[in-house]
């Protein structure tokens, strides 16, 4: 185990976009298990060299910058998977409503008849049925 401590000081290692890397191989993998294409075999093993080279690499702000544009692509899309999935886990017990002024989404409990809902941002309020 200390052999790879010494082999991996100084260099860069495993960050978010290599381990998105590995996991899109991995996705292509899977897919061309099915398909059998000697191209997405041949895409897939160059990712996976493309990740393997970023976590040996030397270079940790070469690395570090092409990371950070990865997460300002990535996070953005993450927020709004998060959120679809909030919603989708209290479907049951809440509705969402939009507001008509500045479009936020505001959460109101299920089963309470008609609403007269206020938006807590713009504070314009609305009817609703819940």
């Amino acid at each position: 185990m200390n052999w790879l401590k010494k082999f991996m000081y100084g260099r860069y290692g495993v960050d978010q976009l290599s381990n998105g890397l590995i996991l899109v191989s991995i996705l292509l993998l899977i897919l061309n298990l099915f398909l059998k294409l000697p191209a997405l075999r041949y895409l897939t093993t160059l990712l996976i060299f493309i990740s393997y080279y970023r976590m040996f690499s030397k270079n940790i702000n070469k690395r570090y910058q092409e990371n950070m544009k990865f997460l300002n692509w990535w996070n953005p899309i993450k927020a709004k998977l998060n959120k679809n999935v909030y919603k989708l886990k209290s479907l049951k017990t809440h509705k969402f409503f939009k507001c008509p002024g500045c479009n936020r989404d505001i959460r109101v409990p299920r089963g309470k008849g008609r609403l007269i809902i206020r938006c807590p941002k713009c504070n314009e309020s609305f009817e609703g049925r819940s």
